[in-house]
């Protein structure tokens, strides 16, 4: 399984943290590089949050081993058409290793803070899956294309220069939802990817999932799988403490947490690989703490 880290873009990120993080990762081992695509919090104050794509183009043209992406960016506040076009360029920018991470949209605030309609869950997700229409459209034929829909309408609209990779760069969509999101993730996804849930739940996802992809007419094979999930890692009990502030570390597990000393984290890493999860990102939210990084580097990679 590869091990990627996470970082969330809009919860302090700025040039030198990013750039020193993008180094470490790449650097230390790590398989990948993702980050979300908000601009603000859910819940003040407001902090640093730099912006997903142009902090993508640096990586792909600063980085030379590491996979990267959007986990994720919205078609709430983001048009599919744009969507798909910085990200075949990004991709062919940096060699093919762009993953791109989609979705309908969720966080209240910054959409009311910047003008942008959410629309409520059915709205929501029939807008999404518009945009999954014209992304994949765009990505995957070499012809011009026609779409008229409710959201979003093309006309004989073509993206050239071709993506350099067929179809473009993976298209991953992410969330647990068994009704919506899942039945998406079988017809359009290159990759799911699991939010937040332990590795038996993982698992029991992971099999639905399969059977909607064969019933979608598709090989379950062609469909990567992912999880993400928050990391409280420590070098030994007394800093694992200090990161738990009291929590349990048994229920946040229970959440799908990854929490502990290495060999802690060893294990439910190999239970999330069991679960059948072929990438995992962590997410690591203390940005400069590039020591802990290196030490969790030290403890699962090597």
């Amino acid at each position: 399984m590869d091990i990627a880290i996470m970082l969330e873009g809009q919860n302090g990120l700025n040039w030198p943290r990013f750039q020193r993080i993008a180094r470490a990762v790449e650097e230390l081992g790590f398989a990948g590089l993702f980050r979300s695509d908000h601009f603000t919090n859910a819940s003040p104050p407001d902090i640093d949050s730099l912006e997903l794509w142009v902090s993508l183009t640096w990586l792909a043209s600063h980085t030379q081993r590491i996979a990267f992406g959007s986990l994720v960016s919205p078609v709430s506040f983001r048009d599919p058409v744009f969507t798909a076009r910085m990200a075949k360029d990004v991709d062919d920018l940096s060699g093919g290793r762009l993953v791109l991470g989609v979705g309908a949209g969720w966080q209240e605030r910054e959409h009311t803070n910047f003008g942008y309609d959410l629309l409520d869950v059915k709205g929501r997700m029939a807008r999404f899956e518009e945009g999954l229409e014209v992304i994949t459209r765009l990505l995957r034929s070499d012809a011009p294309v026609s779409f008229s829909g409710d959201f979003y309408r093309l006309h004989e609209a073509i993206l050239l220069p071709r993506p350099a990779r067929p179809g473009g760069p993976p298209l991953l969509i992410g969330g647990n939802g068994e009704r919506r999101t899942l039945p998406l993730a079988a017809r359009y996804a290159d990759e799911w990817n699991g939010v937040f849930v332990p590795a038996a739940r993982y698992a029991e996802l992971n099999g639905k999932l399969s059977a909607l992809v064969a019933q979608a007419g598709r090989d379950p094979a062609q469909v990567r799988r992912s999880l993400m999930t928050n990391i409280l890692f420590g070098r030994d009990d007394a800093e694992v403490s200090a990161k738990l502030a009291g929590r349990s570390a048994s229920d946040l597990r229970a959440r799908g947490i990854v929490v502990g000393t290495p060999d802690a984290v060893q294990d439910q890493l190999a239970a999330i690989a069991a679960a059948g999860a072929q990438r995992v990102m962590l997410q690591w939210l203390d940005l400069d703490d590039l020591g802990g990084l290196a030490a969790l580097a030290e403890a699962v990679l090597r």
